[in-house]
């Protein structure tokens, strides 16, 4: 592989009319676990990459770009986090953000999938970063969907760092599950989630946010563009009282100051107001009408089953 001739280029498709490559010089591991099929690639542009199901999830080169940003517009409009809840998270990249916060006490990681967690510590310390021997951290191996319906915990931040809305985890982005999310937040506790790209999917984007908008009082979408994820990717908070659009990028720079939040590769108090600017395409998208995803109207967008999806392709240079 060392002359190019056998490299690999991973396709990935974002919906039936586009996607993008990405250029993979050797397999590092692979392992199949009860739920899904793991690996890690070397690629020439990040790095050590993480494919789950042959879909990216996060490298070394860029992972900052979707961590941070899920992570701290959240957590620096919060006034002091004491807890905060991962569903999913396996590779440690979320819960490396949060443990970032000085008055963070604990943050507990519901993931379903142990071999995940197990090689992502092995394989991806530079997303994780060591935060697997923070001893505020505690991991917990049990389906994400019961551990909130049964909490009756609390918690001020919450993270849903999940696989796209179909399959197993369309449940979870369900006004009902919501529901559930709000019920363990404290009163100033806001979640955090993605929402896929209204770019290749503007559709699942705005039914993600009309159902957080049926339970939250307080939602703000916002838009960050992710390399290994082929587009611009949305992401928001929602809240019944933290609104991260009511404190100033001068608050922002001087909570992140205070805090001793440091090793940002992207987040500041000016990126933490960019990103909520709506370009006039997904305005328009979120001003149309959108039934929210429930139990009633599950999410059932066509090519989201990956049943219904193109077969992925490996492609080899020369062919």
């Amino acid at each position: 592989m060392a002359d190019g001739k056998d490299d690999l280029y991973l396709l990935e498709h974002l919906n039936d009319g586009f996607g993008f490559w990405v250029r993979a010089t050797r397999q590092i591991a692979r392992v199949k676990s009860p739920f899904q099929n793991i690996e890690l690639l070397e690629t020439t542009n990040f790095g050590s990459t993480l494919r789950i199901d042959d879909y990216f999830m996060t490298s070394d080169g860029d992972e900052f770009y979707y961590h941070e940003n899920m992570i701290h517009p959240a957590g620096i409009a919060h006034p002091g986090p004491k807890r905060a809840l991962i569903i999913g998270g396996g590779d440690g990249g979320a819960a490396e953000e949060y443990l970032k916060y000085p008055t963070m006490q604990e943050v507990l990681m519901v993931e379903i999938d142990e071999v995940v967690v197990d090689f992502c510590k092995k394989h991806l310390p530079k997303v994780h970063r060591g935060a697997f021997d923070d001893p505020r951290l505690k991991v917990l191996i049990t389906d994400g969907k019961a551990y909130v319906e049964n909490c009756q915990d609390q918690f001020d931040l919450m993270m849903l760092d999940l696989t796209d809305p179909f399959g197993p985890a369309e449940a979870l982005y369900r006004v009902e599950f919501l529901r559930e999310c709000r019920r363990i937040l404290g009163p100033s506790g806001v979640l955090s989630m993605h929402l896929g790209s209204p770019v290749a999917r503007p559709d699942v984007f705005h039914r993600l946010v009309s159902s957080l908008r049926e339970v939250f009082k307080i939602v703000r979408p916002y838009l960050v563009y992710v390399p290994l994820y082929g587009t611009s990717w949305g992401m928001v908070t929602a809240s019944d009282e933290t609104d991260p659009l009511a404190i100033s990028a001068q608050e922002v720079d001087k909570r992140i100051a205070e805090r001793g939040i440091s090793h940002l590769q992207y987040y500041n108090g000016d990126t933490h107001h960019g990103v909520f600017a709506m370009p006039n395409f997904v305005r328009d998208i979120l001003a149309r009408p959108s039934e929210p995803i429930t139990s009633a109207a599950p999410m059932n967008e066509p090519g989201l089953d990956p049943a219904n999806q193109i077969p992925l392709k490996v492609v080899y240079a020369g062919d």
